[in-house]
Order: structure tokens, then sequence, then C-alpha cells
């Protein structure tokens, strides 16, 4: 990929960040995160609010959040590839993942998960050993799930023999379990095994993911495995290990499992430059497949409301639950109504837009 493209796309990401964020109206999740919890994103929100009025104001850290990941992970790049080219490819696949460009544009912790692990990584091979523990101790703090990053870590340094490595990280998994952090893992056996691969293909969009899961599989069996691989590799098998008994959470595991777009790029310029120019064609044809599916998964989540406002069953639309709060609020401040009984986090979402429930406005 050229310069050129690369700084094209980006803008494009940054433009559909911003327009995302400050036209999307509050999800439910927001709104739960906003009044039911105490955590960083409650107050991230609460403090951006303060700061800009509005949806924006909302998610304003969040996307400092997203730019700082797509910042680091375009250094690790970097030190992954010598060719310009793939880092701009790598970089570009990455930043237009379902996933992180609706991380970016929505408050959630994913986001500052996503920034905290590829830190870390940064900082791992670079030899800056001193402030790891730190970045671990942020994680073990914010995000209930991080246990699987610590596994992670602790396979990595068994496997490296890297002892201060391996010391760390089963001080936190030892303080995970004590404190009873990280995957609830209970009730009845039951199958959700389909569902997490449909999750996943969500977020990495169909084909990507296909893709994503041949790269994990083949490194397992014959590559290179690095930290990333690691990281990224525990995060996948544990999802899918726990979706035959139990519905998993896709948002406890993506951020884990989205920072290997460096492995999948290093594997197709593998395959594709240790073959002449006239056994290419099929390759780049199959590439230029996947980002076809990939820009239409995009199109979608940049489009919604015009795909929302197009459906003929808009309850039967996935951002029925964003939009008809929206709407709901809107049709009720203009017959002057003030409040209106709702349930869940639907009631959360009015409350944001300023209409109170009946029974306490009483």
């Amino acid at each position: 990929m050229k310069k050129a493209h690369f700084l094209t796309l980006l803008f494009l990401y940054i433009v559909s960040s911003f327009f995302l964020a400050s036209t999307t109206p509050i999800t439910p999740h927001e709104a739960k995160n906003l009044y039911d919890d105490m955590g960083i994103v409650s107050l991230l929100m609460q403090w951006g609010n303060s700061m800009i009025p509005g949806f924006l104001g909302l998610r304003i850290f969040f996307l400092l959040f997203a730019f700082l990941s797509l910042r680091i992970f375009y250094e690790l790049n970097q030190r992954y590839f010598p060719k310009r080219e793939d880092v701009y490819l790598s970089t570009a696949l990455f930043m237009f993942l379902p996933g992180i460009l609706t991380a970016t544009t929505l408050a959630n912790v994913g986001i500052i998960v996503l920034a905290l692990v590829l830190f870390f990584v940064l900082l791992y091979e670079r030899k800056h050993y001193i402030v790891l523990p730190l970045v671990m101790l942020a994680l073990f703090f914010i995000h209930e799930a991080s246990v699987i990053f610590f596994i992670a870590l602790l396979f990595y340094a068994i496997r490296y023999k890297d002892k201060p490595l391996m010391i760390v990280s089963t001080a936190f998994i030892v303080a995970s379990l004590y404190l009873a952090k990280g995957i609830e893992i209970g009730g009845r056996p039951s199958g959700h095994f389909l569902e997490i691969f449909g999750l996943y293909a969500a977020v990495f969009s169909p084909l990507l993911f296909l893709y994503f899961f041949y790269t994990m599989y083949r490194i397992l069996l014959r590559g290179k495995k690095t930290l990333m691989w690691y990281i990224s590799f525990t995060a996948l098998a544990v999802s899918l290990l726990l979706s035959l008994r139990q519905k998993v959470y896709i948002t406890d595991f993506a951020p884990y499992v989205m920072i290997s777009t460096i492995a999948m790029v290093d594997v197709f310029r593998q395959s594709l430059r240790v073959r002449l120019p006239q056994f290419q064609k099929r390759y780049l044809q199959a590439f230029y497949v996947v980002i076809a599916v990939l820009v239409v998964s995009d199109a979608a989540i940049i489009f919604n409301r015009l795909l929302y406002d197009m459906a003929k069953e808009k309850g039967r639309h996935f951002a029925a639950r964003v939009y008809a709060p929206y709407e709901l609020a809107g049709s009720l401040k203009a017959r002057g109504v003030r409040c209106y009984d709702a349930e869940g986090r639907t009631a959360l979402q009015l409350r944001y837009y300023g209409i109170a429930l009946c029974t306490v406005a009483k």
C-alpha cells in the first residue's frame, strides 16, 4: 500500500470516527455504564460530557484512546515489517476492522484495554521491563477479564524461559483468583459455539475472520509464536472452549484477539512473495474479495442510520435499541411529555434525554 493511499484511509477513519461518535445516540450499554456503574468508563463519560455536552462529549476520551491505540499499533508494525508498504497495509486493516471502528466511536472499556495491551507489547519488545508491572496493574483493575491476558503472558514466559515475567504474571493470576476476578464460569452446559463464531465474524468481517483463524492455526503448527500471537491465541481458544458450555461475552475477549492483524498480514505477505508473479494472481484475487467484504461491513456501520431509516421493520433492525429510544424521547418532548414508564436500559437511555420515569416523577 502506498503512503498516499494510507493517508487517505487514515483521513476517512478519523472523519468517520468523529461522525459516528457525534451522531450516534447513546446505546443501552453506554447508558448502563453512565448511570449504573462506578468504573472508569462511567467516570470518563461524565468528564467528557462536562467538557463537551452531547454524544461527542460522552465518547471523546474513548476516541483519544482509539487514536493512541492506532499510533502504538503503527509503531509495532514498524518492528515487524521491513517494507513501509506492509506497515501501511497492516495498520489500515486494523483501523477498519468493524470491531475497532465500533469500539472507537462508542464509550467502552475495550478500547482502553486494547491501548494498554498494545502498550505492554511495545514496552516489552523495547525491553522497558520496569514499567510492565504498572501496565499489568492497570489492566488488573480496569478489566474483569484481564486474567486471560495474564495466562497468555504465563504461557509465553514458560515457552521462552522469561522468569521475571513468569513470576509477575503468576502473581496476577493468583490475585485474580483470590479476589474472584475474571470470567464467570458456571450454569448448565449449553452450546454457543456457532454464536461466538458469528460474533467474531462481525468483529473482523466474515472472510477476514476465517483468514485470521487460519493464521492462528498455521502459526500454532509451524510459525514463529510472538507475544502478540500468545495473547490472541489464548483469548481465542478460551472463548471457543467456554462457548461449548456457556454464553460468552465478546467484549471480554475481542481486545486481546484483534491485536494480531500483524500476524495475518505477515502470513499473507510470505504466502504471496514466495511465489512467482504469474502464480500470485489467485492470492491477490482472494485478497480483493476479503477487502470488498470488509468495506461492506464498514459501510453498514458508518451508514447504520440510513439503513435503519430504510428498514421496513425497524424493530428488527440491529440498531433499533439505539435509535428507537432517541426517537421516542424526541416525540415525547414535542408533545410536552416529560416522563415515560420504560424498563431496563431503555429507561436509562430516556433518562439521558431528560425523560424521567413517571412513577419516580410522581
